[in-house]
C-alpha cells in the first residue's frame, strides 16, 4: 500500500490524519492476506487529496473488494459491478455505469446522480 512504516513508528494514532489512518488500517488488513477486502464508507471524512490517494490505492489492489458507500462518485471510479439495496432488498445488480446513469432509478431509490455524470 506504499506505506513507509518508519514514518509512523514514533507517531501516536491520534496524531495521524484521516487518510493516514485509513492507509495504516488497510495495510494492517492486507498483512493478513485476505481474499476479500470489505470497506464501509472508505471515503468518509477524507479531504479531496486523501480521497484521491485512497482511490488510487484501492485501484492497485488485486483483492476482491466489497464497498458499502453512499459516495456514488467513488463507486463510479472503482466498481465495474454495483449492487443497490433499498429497504433491505437488492433492487439492482449489474453494470455500474448503467445504473448510475439511470436518473429515474436513482430518484426512485433516493440516490443522487454522481457529480461526474450530472
Amino acid at each position: 500500500v506504499g506505506l513507509d512504516v518508519t514514518k509512523y513508528a514514533d507517531r501516536q494514532s491520534h496524531n495521524l490524519s484521516g487518510g493516514e489512518k485509513k492507509r495504516v488500517a488497510i495495510a494492517g488488513v492486507l498483512a493478513m492476506q485476505p481474499q476479500v477486502l470489505v470497506c464501509d464508507e472508505p471515503s468518509a471524512q477524507l479531504d479531496p487529496r486523501s480521497r484521491r490517494q485512497l482511490i488510487q490505492l484501492l485501484r492497485t489492489l488485486p483483492e476482491t473488494q466489497l464497498i458499502a458507500t453512499h459516495d456514488l462518485d467513488l463507486v463510479l471510479d472503482l466498481c465495474n459491478r454495483t449492487i443497490v439495496l433499498s429497504e433491505g432488498k437488492i433492487v439492482y445488480d449489474g453494470d455500474t455505469k448503467q445504473v448510475l446513469s439511470d436518473h429515474q432509478f436513482l430518484l426512485a431509490h433516493a440516490l443522487e446522480m454522481p457529480l461526474s455524470l450530472a
